[in-house]
């Protein structure tokens, strides 16, 4: 069966951008119809400025989201990165296979670094080798395909490179992983900046509609979207990012077409309206079952105990092969 990894930061709430490009397929398809393996990478939450306290927390709250927008433990390993050691212990080895070009290669440090020098400050090395560890994160469960949006595919490649440059080395270890990306909604947009991806990281709070907003809230930012010069509703990325957004979204919440939605408005009023209304229905049930979930703190935490052992299980002997086959005494 494919095996199939993929994660999420804690870095900031889930937004209805995560779940619509990807947890809703994690749920959906992923679990499914393959090995599925998915993780609150925290680890990836420290190569930044950040509060101990706050990390935790939506540490916690990541994973409860992820179970209540349907992962299912039966179907699925859901676990937290950091309660793994395999991910830190692959990934030093993978330090001494890539090099210092590729990782200023990675786009996410230069504009990161590039912004930090500007303000007359410097960043963590960990921001400049976090590629490695994601490469880690991939490699040591002997994945086969990582779904992914178009900004982590660099990412992706070069868990590609690493494993087929330590595989020639020091003999076959690691499974070389692919890209997969969802066909619907692979990128939701910033609501009050149609250009720029809906990030959960952002401090545009208005532009953002979380996957805990109250209803009341979500149509408020939704009514508020930014559209664009014009009256006509038309689907155009390039001429029309602001509307082809809202058609985007609510195709996504429908299942339907946004070319086809298009016309079956004459207003951008009503097409927010909808949207607003679709995007509401869609995160009622998540919103309800991350309820149940936070009163039964015990049955999170067992899960994550329980996902946590399994992928052990799965990750340990790929990464002792690697040390065994990188030079390595045994333990």
């Amino acid at each position: 069966m494919t095996r199939v990894f993929s994660g999420v930061k804690p870095t900031g709430h889930l937004t209805v951008g995560n779940y619509l490009g990807a947890v809703r397929r994690w749920a959906d398809v992923d679990q499914r119809q393959a090995d599925a393996l998915f993780c609150v990478v925290d680890l990836h939450a420290l190569t930044v400025h950040h509060d101990p306290a706050r990390v935790r927390r939506l540490s916690r709250q990541a994973a409860t989201l992820l179970l209540a927008a349907g992962l299912d433990p039966e179907l699925c390993t859901v676990f937290v990165q950091s309660h793994v050691d395999e991910h830190a212990r692959l990934s030093y080895l993978l330090e001494c296979v890539a090099t210092d070009g590729e990782m200023r290669r990675m786009i996410q440090y230069k504009e990161k670094a590039a912004g930090e020098r500007q303000r007359g400050g410097s960043v963590r090395l960990s921001l400049l080798t976090y590629p490695v560890l994601m490469a880690a994160d991939i490699l040591a469960y002997g994945t086969d395909e990582v779904p992914v949006g178009d900004d982590q595919t660099q990412h992706v490649e070069l868990a590609r490179d690493l494993a087929v440059r330590f595989n020639e080395r020091y003999g076959h270890t690691f499974v070389v992983p692919r890209a997969t990306r969802p066909q619907v909604a692979a990128r939701i947009m910033n609501l009050q900046e149609p250009t720029s991806k809906m990030g959960k990281s952002d401090d545009s709070g208005p532009g953002i509609v979380y996957l805990l907003d109250e209803p009341d809230v979500v149509r408020k930012k939704i009514m508020r979207a930014v559209t664009d010069s014009g009256s006509d509703v038309v689907y155009d990325r390039e001429a029309r990012p602001g509307v082809a957004n809202l058609l985007e979204i609510l195709a996504a919440c429908e299942g339907g077409d946004p070319e086809a939605l298009s016309g079956a408005y004459s207003s951008y009023g009503a097409l927010k309206k909808d949207t607003a209304e679709a995007v509401v229905e869609l995160l009622r049930p998540v919103q309800e079952r991350h309820k149940e979930l936070c009163a039964d703190a015990a049955h999170v935490e067992g899960v994550l105990r329980a996902g946590a052992e399994r992928a052990r299980e799965m990750a340990k002997p790929t990464v002792d092969a690697a040390y065994r086959a990188i030079g390595l005494l045994p333990a």
